[in-house]
């Protein structure tokens, strides 16, 4: 199904999370993110930026990247991301119109979902991977739990993921994780240190033993 995204989460298993990146870094930031080897996006909207920074990233990048737009709460917000490049589509929750508006189009989506009821309506809608939200906030073997009666799903974590524990998400059974503030640390972008922030990034991946998985970026989806 195109609109479902797990063969792209199995090939870019960790999301950079743009949130509030300053305008004037955003492609150096980008740059920096792929050159330690993630080329998976997204691009907060309730960020000051946000609809610019899509339209930038993508310009710059082409197709060789994806750039997905995140906190798309309406589907107002939704169609300005869409025009202004975004790949695909992120919500915190299970917004009905949102998920209507994405499954009539074919548009890849993933939902917001922290209960089995989030998971259904999400299914109801043709959305079998999804992000769960806050990931930080569930116990241990909570997806695993999640899986048995719905089997046919998959997830990426995002909320609470940091470098110190981007392993244990894997172990527990994501398909992937989605990081913001502990992707780099700030005096990296403050100083402009981009080189170091490229080194930070592998080195996180590297430790991070993603298991079966290469960090790589598509030239078309």
């Amino acid at each position: 199904m195109k609109m479902d995204m797990y063969s792209i989460i199995s090939d870019n298993p960790v999301l950079a999370i743009f949130r509030n990146v300053p305008l004037e870094h955003t492609v150096d930031y980008a740059e920096t993110v792929v050159r330690g080897g993630i080329s998976f996006f997204e691009i907060a909207l309730n960020s000051r930026d946000g609809i610019e920074q899509i339209k930038l990233l993508r310009k710059h990048f082409g197709d060789s990247c994806m750039i997905g737009a995140g906190t798309a709460i309406t589907v107002d917000s939704a169609k300005a991301a869409l025009d202004a490049g975004a790949q695909f589509l992120l919500t915190p929750g299970t917004p009905l119109n949102v998920l209507e508006f994405c499954a009539a189009g074919g548009i890849m989506l993933l939902p917001g979902v922290l209960t089995p009821s989030d998971v259904a309506v999400s299914l109801q809608y043709g959305f079998r991977t999804m992000k769960l939200f806050p990931a930080k906030s569930v116990p241990r073997g909570y997806v695993k739990a999640l899986k048995g009666p719905y089997d046919d799903t998959n997830y990426i974590a995002i909320g609470g993921v940091s470098p110190a524990n981007i392993g244990e998400f894997f172990e527990e059974g994501y398909a992937g994780v989605g990081m913001a503030g502990g992707l780099m640390p700030e005096e990296i972008v403050r100083n402009e240190r981009w080189e170091a922030g490229a080194e930070y990034i592998r080195k996180l991946l590297a430790d991070s033993r993603l298991p079966g998985r290469e960090v790589r970026c598509h030239e078309n989806y």
